[in-house]
């Protein structure tokens, strides 16, 4: 039996847009945990979703199961290709209308 358990996940790259202030607080955070922004997206929206009581339920109804996606995810290549890894800013916060996020799925 092996001594470790390796959780394959499914990343997906999506676009979101976030305040100034927002993506900088973003990367500060980042920055104070030693982590990348991507992960703090990541593990922030999963607290978030974790501790409502009242999402938590709505998960349950079959509305959930009947949402319209809003969430700009951008489709992989079909061969299943690794996707390179994105390219950071110099410095600080990204100046374009669209700041890059990724949230992950399940493995299919």
């Amino acid at each position: 039996m092996p001594l470790l358990e390796v959780v394959q996940t499914r990343h997906l790259s999506a676009s979101i847009r976030l305040t100034d202030t927002t993506a900088t607080q973003v990367d500060q955070y980042a920055a104070f945990i030693h982590a990348s922004a991507d992960e703090v997206v990541e593990q922030a929206l999963a607290y978030v979703f974790s501790k409502d009581r009242d999402f938590q339920e709505f998960l349950k109804s079959p509305n959930a199961q009947r949402i319209t996606p809003t969430l700009r995810v951008r489709r992989a290549a079909t061969n299943d290709a690794a996707e390179p890894p994105a390219k950071k800013p110099a410095i600080g916060v990204q100046s374009s209308v669209q700041t890059p996020a990724v949230v992950a799925g399940s493995k299919a």
